[in-house]
């Protein structure tokens, strides 16, 4: 039997190399590190935040400069072309206003019966031509003149017109479209100076045929 020494208490066994100090539990306290992670993720996420923002505002600007050019573009084809509708109506009223003596040659002798056989058919064909290429023809004697389309040549009065009238027309005018190459060349009359309108001479016959004013 063992004998107990009175005064010593029995220790645990404790490695070698370890202290009394490593078998005591440790402070339950974060590190540095540790306390640090969080403020280190704030900062991570501003400065994505910022990025993307910034990558924003880059796209918006691309965005902007983006639908600049296409409507400059679209501007640009509307302008080529209303330009190539131009250019098309000047070069095909040029060859026309070319074409015009023989029209008028044609339709000389048409009024003087001399449009007959080989002849007739090509000055048909001619017209025909013409007209698809959107040649008009206009001027008619009654009508009255007006100075952008008609250019008088002769002047004369007549007692039975109201206004400048077109009374003949010595050549015909051509137009395209909106556009005239050539006005009628036409004899305008004048009604007779100090007549009286037709509408003043009918509204005094009528005063005269209800009997005029009251005599007194």
């Amino acid at each position: 039997m063992t004998e107990e020494t009175p005064g010593f208490e029995e220790k645990p066994d404790v490695p070698s190399g370890a202290t009394s100090d490593d078998a005591e539990p440790k402070d339950a306290t974060p590190s540095e590190e540790e306390a640090a992670a969080p403020a280190g993720d704030a900062n991570e996420t501003t400065a994505l935040t910022a990025q993307l923002d910034q990558a924003r505002s880059a796209l918006n600007e691309r965005t902007g400069d983006l639908q600049r050019l296409q409507a400059e573009y679209q501007n640009y084809r509307r302008r080529v072309e209303r330009d190539r509708v131009t250019v098309k109506e000047i070069a095909v009223a040029n060859l026309l206003s070319e074409l015009l003596p023989v029209l008028d040659d044609v339709g000389r002798a048409r009024e003087h019966g001399e449009l007959v056989g080989g002849f007739k058919s090509v000055a048909e064909s001619l017209e025909t031509v013409v007209a698809k290429l959107g040649l008009q023809q206009f001027g008619k004697e009654g009508e009255p003149f007006d100075p952008t389309v008609h250019e008088a040549l002769m002047h004369s009065y007549a007692p039975d017109v109201t206004e400048t009238t077109c009374v003949a027309i010595l050549q015909p005018g051509y137009r395209i479209g909106e556009r005239t190459i050539r006005p009628a060349r036409v004899a305008v009359a004048e009604p007779q100076p100090g007549a009286a309108p037709a509408a003043a001479k009918e509204e005094k016959a009528d005063d005269e045929e209800s009997g005029g004013g009251e005599e007194v």
